[in-house]
């Protein structure tokens, strides 16, 4: 059984899959408590579903990929069996997590998104550093920003893990707390080789929408 906060299809909001339609499942559950956290409802609550159901919802959609995020997905111990279920069933998977959880459960053939948490988020310093370990070519790392401090921070964090693993950075202004127009001014001064990134979904749908 999986605790899963809703599931749903939309356009992917985030990552260097942005624009294109994924199946979302959203599970249940979080140890962390950013302070600019827009998923707030999926602490707790849900419904208890069966593995075997979650993938015949996802399946109905028709959609070949997959984003299976929370909360904090990897928190439930079925979380890995239903990314291997639907990989098996030919879905590209990406898996959002907060990093501060084990990789290494992970069928290796899923996308990893790790959300490093910056100082901004009053959860800097959980991330499990050894996930760094875990990460190849195909997967990203993602830093929600919300100041100067956390672009710092960032810059840091890329330079002292990048050396020695392969992902793609993606770099996200804090949604009302970092300007757009800042970050992208910090990025191309620094020719810094990372990817600017919006939360698109919440501009096409606004920012309190959820199953979007």
């Amino acid at each position: 059984m999986l605790r899963v906060s809703e599931i749903f299809a939309s356009i992917q909001g985030e990552t260097s899959y942005v624009g294109l339609p994924f199946a979302f499942v959203r599970l249940t559950g979080c140890n962390l408590r950013c302070r600019y956290c827009d998923t707030t409802y999926a602490y707790d609550g849900g419904e208890e579903i069966p593995l075997e159901e979650v993938v015949t919802r996802v399946t109905l959609f028709g959609i070949p990929r997959v984003m299976v995020t929370g909360g904090e997905p990897l928190l439930q111990e079925e979380t890995p069996v239903l990314v291997t279920a639907l990989l098996d069933l030919d879905h590209t998977v990406l898996v959002e997590t907060n990093g501060t959880v084990p990789l290494s459960r992970l069928d290796p053939r899923a996308v990893r998104i790790m959300d490093v948490k910056c100082p901004g988020s009053g959860e800097a310093g959980k991330t499990a550093w050894e996930n760094f370990g875990h990460l190849g070519a195909r997967d990203e790392v993602k830093f929600v920003l919300s100041s100067r401090e956390d672009y710092r921070f960032a810059r840091t964090v890329i330079e002292t893990y990048g050396k020695k693993h392969p992902f793609q950075v993606l770099l996200s202004p804090a949604f009302g707390l970092l300007s757009p127009e800042e970050l992208a001014g910090w990025m191309v001064g620094d020719a810094i080789d990372a990817r600017f990134q919006l939360q698109i979904h919440k501009l096409v749908w606004g920012p309190d929408r959820r199953g979007v």
